[in-house]
């Protein structure tokens, strides 16, 4: 199963089917504003200002339920977004990671991916779930794994 059969919201609400993305390397992350991993929202821009235009793709989900470190609208966080880092790319409405109300892109994520130890549950904001051009989960980085460190294994899957 791949990726394909999920939809999405657009932080503007709109329904998007992550179809959309076929063929592109995908780097999908959950995000939050608050929180001491926050300023990794720099370094995703940087990746992505990197590798966009060779068919590479940020997909950035923020979400409340660490801390409640991403209490604001979707209005505000798009705001933060671009004001704060200069983000540019597609940021989508806020939801759940974890629980029984957790988005179905990320159970199907987390179900693909497990972290370490075999756990599936999202342990913090900004894990990483790296995707090939076929939808497939190549690999899940920590929280605590930055942007630049991620940066060679986008360049494989893009060559």
């Amino acid at each position: 199963m791949s990726i394909y059969q999920y939809q999405v919201n657009t932080l503007k609400g709109q329904k998007l089917s992550m179809e959309e993305y076929k063929g592109k390397v995908l780097l999908i992350v959950n995000t939050a504003s608050k929180c001491g991993l926050t300023p990794q929202y720099k370094g995703l821009q940087e990746l992505y200002d990197k590798f966009n235009d060779q068919s590479f793709e940020i997909l950035g989900f923020p979400s409340n339920q660490f801390a409640e470190q991403e209490p604001g609208s979707n209005d505000e966080i798009a705001e933060f977004c671009q004001m704060n880092y200069g983000v540019s790319f597609p940021m989508f409405e806020k939801i759940k990671v974890n629980g029984d109300e957790a988005h179905p892109l990320f159970k199907h994520l987390k179900d693909s991916a497990p972290g370490i130890l075999g756990s599936k549950a999202i342990k913090w904001n900004f894990t990483k779930f790296l995707i090939d051009q076929n939808g497939n989960i190549v690999k899940r980085y920590s929280p605590q794994t930055t942007p630049d460190k991620i940066e060679a294994d986008i360049a494989k899957l893009l060559k």
